[in-house]
């Protein structure tokens, strides 16, 4: 998370146990970076950044002859905690790894959660992408100017909808909009969604004055002119995209979100490392490469211990922003 405003440069949930145990044995033996039986858990709802991050993975890993099939699987709620739960209590099972990003790290502050990303075993941090800010193609507002005039007149009518909790990084963006507009953020009317999935029909409805997503997330309704694309919220405009950052439209703030993949505590180093080259082989990949573009994903791959440090560090700042933030 890279949260260039004045601020940020300071510096058990209910489980429902769906479809069957997680622990598997496979069949045959693993060889070189060949997992049999290999699961990823995606911690929200099917259409979201998480799910799409894990299947593009899973079908670019197989397509590549990294490994056999992979299933993919949701188990959603509280934020990406739900299944951070889950993949905690999997201990030792080295044949599940969960897709993940900012948006678990943000709700296991704002949730107050016993597990954290802690007592997981990092596996690499994969993607970096642009928030963007949108609005259905019946919405009134044509440009960001109309959409923050309006939102500054009365913020509490003008809902906003990310498919985050609070915390997360659909949350944190439009928030540090807002400070930078000069909105209180305590008076922003934030509607979290579990997932973009869930919130784009709330997009298209009406139903929020606007919405914040990734930019992976909604490019093909945004073609289609079934979303109208307002700013996007990094350092630079985005490519083949017709919006400006949000410091173009007069507002100095900048975001940009992360996702990857971490597994069970308790793994073998084996079990780890076998996890982190299969990864590393697929960031290597063409078809990889490929999807990057696909997605709008820039590369920000960063395995191992390299990762598990950037958690830590990730976790105190949201912590940090927030508390800066008064929320």
């Amino acid at each position: 998370m890279r949260l260039r405003t004045p601020l940020a440069l300071l510096g058990s949930a209910l489980l429902v146990l769906v479809g069957p145990p997680l622990l598997t044995t496979g069949s045959g033996s693993d060889t070189g970076t060949q997992i049999p039986g290999l699961r990823f858990m995606v911690p929200n709802t099917p259409g979201g950044g998480y799910d799409i991050t894990a299947r593009t993975a899973a079908k670019n890993a197989e397509e590549a002859g990294l490994t056999g099939d992979i299933e993919v699987f949701n188990l959603p709620g509280a934020g990406g905690t739900v299944g951070l739960t889950r993949l905690v209590g999997e201990r030792g099972n080295g044949r599940l790894a969960m897709s993940m990003g900012l948006g678990v790290v943000g709700a296991v502050h704002t949730n107050k959660t016993p597990r954290t990303l802690a007592d997981t075993t990092p596996i690499a941090r994969l993607t970096e992408e642009q928030d963007i800010v949108v609005v259905g193609k019946d919405s009134p507002y044509k440009t960001i100017q109309e959409l923050l005039a309006a939102w500054k007149k009365d913020p509490g009518k003008l809902p906003v909808g990310g498919g985050s909790s609070p915390g997360g990084p659909d949350h944190l963006a439009p928030m540090l909009m807002a400070q930078a507009a000069g909105i209180a953020p305590k008076d922003v009317n934030y509607v979290p969604f579990d997932g973009g999935g869930e919130l784009l029909a709330s997009i298209l409805g009406n139903k929020v004055g606007f919405g914040v997503s990734g930019v992976g997330e909604y490019l093909d309704q945004i073609k289609a002119g079934e979303l109208r694309l307002l700013a996007v919220t990094g350092p630079k405009r985005v490519p083949g995209l017709d919006a400006p950052t949000l410091r173009e439209a007069g507002l100095d703030t900048e975001f940009t979100n992360w996702r990857g993949i971490v597994a069970p505590p308790g793994l073998s180093d084996a079990e780890r490392e076998k996890l982190v080259d299969l990864v590393t082989e697929l960031h290597g990949s063409p078809q990889w490469r490929e999807s990057l573009k696909t997605h709008g994903w820039n590369d920000a791959f960063l395995p191992g211990e390299e990762f598990g440090d950037f958690l830590t560090e990730q976790d105190e700042r949201v912590g940090t922003v927030l508390k800066e933030l008064g929320l």
